[in-house]
């Protein structure tokens, strides 16, 4: 794909990225077993393993700070964005709730001064249009979107970021892919992430 642009680095939602079909399998637990979680920020192995499956946001948000030399622990993102809005956490059952947009954006223009919007109905074709206008698109996508030979079960409930497009064409980082060609720089005919896209998401100029 002919799209000039900068290298952005990548980072998985696990600190750990060979995790996913672990997880996948085995639930939050498998990551119990992650060897470098405490690059997390997270205090105990328990944070980490129930934080790590809720913050594809916040690797996203990592791989955008990361572009201009910033690299934070992903959860000192989640715990900062939390305090805005942009995660609910249930205390009773410790479930968590998010990525939630419009707090995301405050969150982001006032830690970092990044320039965000969320953006909706947004067809997969204009996604080439969005890019032309901000850096970066956090498009919300199945988590399918690892095997995109498959059917999805549904659209969304996942983020992953997307860092050029053209015509036809889309590239991605996906937080949660399973190995290295489904991790970063996935490039993908738009007609196929289509079938994965939510058309919603967030766009961010860094």
């Amino acid at each position: 794909m002919e799209v000039a642009e900068r290298q952005t680095p990548y980072f998985s939602q696990w600190e750990s990225p060979d995790m996913t079909l672990a997880v996948l399998s085995q639930g939050a637990a498998a990551l119990h077993r992650d060897p470098l979680w405490r690059n997390s920020g997270a205090e105990t192995i328990e944070e980490y393993a129930r934080w790590a499956v809720n913050v594809c946001g916040m690797a996203c948000l990592k791989m955008i700070l990361a572009a201009r030399g910033e690299v934070h622990p992903i959860l000192s993102l989640a715990r900062a964005c939390t305090g805005y809005g942009g995660y609910v956490v249930n205390t009773a059952d410790a479930s968590i709730k998010g990525l939630i947009y419009a707090p995301f954006v405050t969150f982001v223009a006032d830690r970092f001064g990044l320039s965000a919007e969320t953006l909706t109905n947004v067809e997969t074709a204009d996604i080439p249009g969005v890019l032309a206008r901000r850096r970066y698109f956090i498009a919300s996508v199945s988590s399918a979107v690892r095997w995109p030979e498959r059917e999805p079960p549904s659209k969304g409930g996942h983020l992953v970021l997307v860092t050029a497009a053209s015509g036809d064409r889309v590239r991605f980082h996906n937080p949660s892919g399973h190995d290295p060609a489904s991790q970063s720089d996935v490039d993908m005919p738009l007609a196929t992430f289509d079938r994965f896209f939510a058309n919603r998401g967030i766009a961010v100029d860094a």
